[in-house]
């Protein structure tokens, strides 16, 4: 099942130092007079841009059988390898692989493709959930996200950008910057990296993983001892991951 979110405005908030006249206070911007030298001004506006995905949309069959009952969401994000305009590609790895044919998985399923040449932006993927929680009915306390290498990347980032939203993250070789680590002391997080990944090193998850522990964060990670690059075979093939993600509600951020 396979649908296109409509394109949504996503408003940025811009916050910079430009040479924008501030007018001393109780005057007018239109008559305020610089003074000489230089001196500090403030800029902001507010703007907009236009985002679209394509998206793989899995709905369990037992969703139609009770239509007061909410669903978690799954937000599945894929490699680079997968980027592009065809949807096909986006079932090569991961849960998009394991679901066709399937009609019991218990969660909705949301897997977007990302446009060829760019990289998964959170504002934007935040923008989706928006719209698919919406028009299905999803419990809000518990949705995931989970994706692979640039998509375990984009797990790290869209939580940390929007903690609020998540019960629990998966991000498989993956990374992230720890600066926004403390961001995630409410969120619950299994990471999972190949001890011999050529591509991303498994550094980039235990730099990450430490770092919200340290902030009094949840965090694990799983390290496959003999694995590559390729540590979502075993992570996606496991069920006990899905267990884990759904036994995580939404918690209010300390």
């Amino acid at each position: 099942m396979t649908g296109e979110i409509p394109l949504v405005t996503v408003p940025r908030r811009i916050l910079a130092v430009f040479s924008v006249l501030v007018a001393p206070l109780g005057a007018s911007c239109r008559s305020a007079t610089p003074p000489a030298g230089q001196s500090a001004h403030l800029f902001a506006a507010t703007i907009s841009r236009r985002v679209s995905y394509r998206y793989l949309l899995y709905v369990p069959q037992a969703y139609s059988a009770d239509a007061t009952k909410r669903w978690p969401l799954l937000l599945f994000l894929h490699g680079s390898g997968e980027r592009g305009d065809d949807l096909a590609k986006v079932k090569v790895h991961g849960p998009p692989r394991q679901l066709d044919g399937s009609d019991d998985f218990p969660f909705v399923v949301v897997s977007p493709q990302c446009p060829a040449g760019q990289r998964w932006q959170a504002d934007a993927l935040a923008a989706l959930l928006d719209d698919v929680t919406k028009r299905l009915r999803i419990d809000l306390d518990r949705v995931y996200v989970s994706g692979l290498s640039m998509g375990g990347r984009g797990t790290w980032d869209l939580a940390m950008s929007y903690p609020e939203r998540f019960a629990a993250i998966a991000p498989v070789c993956g990374g992230a910057l720890p600066d926004r680590a403390c961001g995630l002391k409410a969120v619950p997080v299994r990471a999972f990296h190949g001890a011999k990944d050529p591509v991303v090193p498994i550094a980039e998850s235990e730099t990450i993983v430490d770092a919200v522990k340290k902030c009094g964060g949840t965090a694990e990670l799983v390290v496959y001892p003999e694995a590559g690059h390729d540590s979502w075979t075993a992570t996606y093939a496991d069920p006990s991951l899905w267990d884990w993600l759904l036994s995580h509600r939404r918690r209010p951020l300390l």
